[in-house]
């Protein structure tokens, strides 16, 4: 029995079996000074008291459902319907894995094939993988791609500055050791010519972020003409959410589409698991990492689902391999294609509307209030910056001592934000809420 701890009448019983009277027997052939020292733990306590213990520290956690939340910068308290979670607690998709067998997989396989297809919908693009661990390395797997496209020819790796930072970051960790260049972080005041301007022959993959991390609308028409002329691949980093309302980036001629899957049914959960999408033209079919589930037809004429490309090291010699992700994110990637399949067209449209208007309320009346006022003169989706008159640090204190968890510290990101808070509005956030977070502020600016 797995949850019965052995006795000491145990013990004895299995000890006496091989021959020894003491457990430490076991390791007298092991150095002394190599062995693990004993643990200096506390007495044991029973079951109830441990809970309790546990409870009481999850209850010093601050979430969205218990305060007010503004916070954004790339996670988002998004409502997600009851039947997500209906579906995911199914013991044949819970429990599932990698579906090698497509014999017993056809339930995991036909929920990735229907993640892909929604994916396609949602972004335009022809293909679309089962999915890479988050948005962030779903940029760098781009960044791979892109220069495994064109055979490590060329060195130069262009990434928007308005790309989200941590993505860039992960970007720069996975080409740590490569002789690459990676640019673009410099050009922020400079807007998107300078950064068409640094596309050139030698450059592999442009990436550019929609909306931005500032929360503006860019039209990056102009940047994926210069990348085609150019023989560069374009990357367009995508809010899922956003898509419901804004044009998809297959119309500014993007090769790759990549995001978080976050904001599509799965809740904040204090940082993951998280989920990427990956989709890209037909072209790059062969170049793209991770899996792809296909559809079929088996010898009664049945349709059947199966694993139709999985280039990865697992399946294929390592030197062929195009990337070393071991996992779909099969059970995020469920989630997102219920919340996909439920909202659907109509359900989708809704929300990223009421994101952009509560959004444009709220920083309607920010910027009314003395000593604020809204940084963002170009058109943005539903995240705005706002200049605080206070510290962003001190501000976001106040705030949580009023049970309202604040914007992210722009600061913290470039220091020429300093003063600076990005702030995040979803269908969660009521009018009544808006208008008694205004108030808030306006009394901390006060105080």
């Amino acid at each position: 029995m797995p949850f019965i701890p052995h006795t000491e009448a145990d013990r004895k019983r299995m000890l006496s079996a091989i021959g020894l009277d003491q457990l430490d027997e076991l390791f007298e052939a092991v150095p002394a000074a190599k062995r693990f020292p004993d643990l200096d733990l506390p007495a044991s306590v029973s079951e109830m008291e441990i809970m309790n213990e546990l409870d009481a520290l999850a209850e010093k956690n601050v979430d969205a459902h218990e305060y007010m939340s503004f916070l954004g910068a790339g996670a988002y308290d998004h409502f997600i319907p009851a039947v997500v979670d209906s579906v995911l607690s199914r013991n044949e998709f819970y429990t599932a894995y990698t579906p090698y067998q497509p014999e017993v997989s056809q339930g995991t396989l036909q929920a990735i094939f229907e993640f892909q297809s929604l994916i396609c919908e949602l972004t335009g693009m022809d293909v679309a993988n089962a999915s890479v661990y988050d948005g962030a390395t779903a940029l760098a797997e781009a960044v791979n791609m892109a220069l495994n496209h064109h055979r490590n020819r060329r060195r130069r790796i262009l990434i928007a500055p308005t790309v989200h930072p941590q993505y860039r970051e992960v970007v720069e960790t996975y080409m740590r050791g490569n002789d690459v260049e990676l640019i673009g972080a410099d050009l922020f005041s400079e807007g998107l010519e300078a950064l068409i301007d640094e596309i050139n022959e030698d450059t592999a993959i442009v990436a550019v972020q929609y909306p931005d991390f500032l929360g503006h609308i860019n039209d990056y028409a102009a940047v994926g003409e210069a990348a085609k002329a150019a023989g560069a691949l374009m990357c367009v980093v995508v809010n899922p959410i956003a898509l419901g309302l804004l044009k998809p980036p297959s119309t500014f001629g993007a090769d790759i589409v990549v995001g978080e899957g976050q904001p599509l049914g799965i809740p904040l959960s204090f940082g993951g698991p998280y989920l990427g999408f990956f989709a890209c033209t037909e072209a790059l079919l062969r170049k793209m990492p991770g899996r792809i589930v296909g559809q079929t037809m088996d010898d009664r004429g049945q349709r059947g689902f199966v694993l139709t490309l999985t280039p990865r090291e697992q399946h294929i010699r390592r030197e062929r391999a195009t990337s070393n992700i071991c996992t779909n994110q099969g059970l995020m990637a469920l989630a997102a294609t219920v919340y996909m399949s439920v909202m659907g067209k109509h359900g989708m449209s809704r929300v990223a509307e009421l994101c952009y208007h509560k959004a444009h309320y709220a920083a309607e009346q920010i910027d009314r209030l003395a000593g604020y006022s809204l940084w963002n003169k170009r058109p943005f989706f539903h995240e705005f910056v706002i200049k605080a008159p206070i510290e962003v640090d001190v501000l976001n204190r106040k705030l949580l001592e009023r049970r309202i968890i604040g914007g992210y510290d722009l600061g913290a990101w470039n220091p020429d934000f300093d003063g600076h808070m990005l702030l995040a509005l979803t269908e969660r956030n009521t009018r009544q809420g808006i208008d008694q977070f205004v108030e808030v502020l306006e009394e901390v600016a006060r105080a």
